[in-house]
């Protein structure tokens, strides 16, 4: 019925049936027929028709002036979405970590695929700092600010980090209650962090560990699989351990304290607009950390 009521309503901005049917390349006895048929519906006629115009009935006046600015609204929507969609499509390529990609943001990258199938993402994944402007992406995902000044950057969200390790380690290993205990044990951990500036959560007391670690690793995932293989404890971000957490593969350590929060950040060059692909995609990335945190 809306599409009925959206050509009475250009009947009367044409000034009659002939002028309307032009405008929509539609045939005059087809727009005629669409308006007996509103007509019919409402029980009341909507415009005195003559050889030379149509004028409005006092129905019709009414009807007009109850309608017009919906329908114009609904037709700017339905413009603005069209032009939307077409810009929602073509290349766009992104830079990412590996260890979060293929972890956390699995499912993110999945649900954007299908969500928006004209966009043609190509996603590189490297763990290492690839130099954007050389790269030619359009955006890249990162954790942790960045101190180039030629990038615009936007936290998308922050991730915390917890103590983890299995229940046979801890079982066999001295207790721990404090950061400090932290000493008689096996720390696993990534190599760019040699120390944790620990906070905790009840009291807001703060705590500075300096590491000696039994290994260390470029890469968080595998410091997690040696950690499921009883080899310790580590520091990891929520995110990279909330399913073994939940299966009870692992337990948290020192429930109270955590470590310093992972930011993700989108960042891409200061001298380049945004373009609207890579504008979805920060927001649809912002979304999914905010639902899934």
């Amino acid at each position: 019925m809306i599409d009925d009521i959206a050509l009475f309503i250009q009947i009367v901005k044409q000034g009659g049936l002939s002028n309307a049917a032009e405008s929509l390349s539609l045939p005059t006895a087809t727009v005629s027929r669409r308006l007996q048929r509103l007509e019919q519906r409402l029980g009341e006629q909507l415009l005195n028709r003559s050889a030379r115009q149509c004028t409005l009935t006092q129905a019709g006046e009414v009807y007009f002036q109850s309608y017009v600015e919906l329908i114009e609204q609904f037709e700017q929507t339905h413009r603005q979405l069209n032009e939307q969609k077409a810009q929602l499509s073509g290349k766009l390529k992104v830079l990412a970590p590996l260890n979060i990609s293929h972890g956390f943001l699995k499912p993110m990258w999945l649900a954007f695929t299908k969500q928006y199938p004209d966009i043609q993402l190509e996603l590189l994944l490297n763990n290492q700092l690839v130099d954007l402007s050389k790269s030619q992406a359009d955006i890249a995902i990162r954790v942790g600010p960045q101190a180039d000044s030629m990038l615009h950057q936007k936290k998308l969200g922050s991730v915390d980090t917890l103590f983890v390790s299995t229940k046979a380690y801890l079982d066999s290993s001295p207790t721990i209650e404090e950061p400090a205990d932290l000493k008689q044990h096996r720390l696993i951990g990534t190599t760019l962090r040699n120390k944790w500036q620990l906070t905790n959560t009840q009291t807001n007391a703060t705590h500075t560990h300096m590491c000696r670690f039994a290994s260390t690793f470029n890469d968080t995932g595998f410091v997690k699989y040696l950690v499921c293989d009883e080899q310790g404890i580590a520091l990891l971000p929520r995110f990279e351990v909330i399913d073994e957490l939940k299966s009870q593969q692992l337990v948290q350590v020192l429930p109270h304290w955590r470590g310093e929060n992972r930011d993700i950040y989108a960042i891409w060059p200061s001298a380049r607009l945004l373009s609207k692909k890579a504008a979805c995609l920060k927001q649809f990335i912002t979304d999914y950390i905010a639902e899934q945190l």
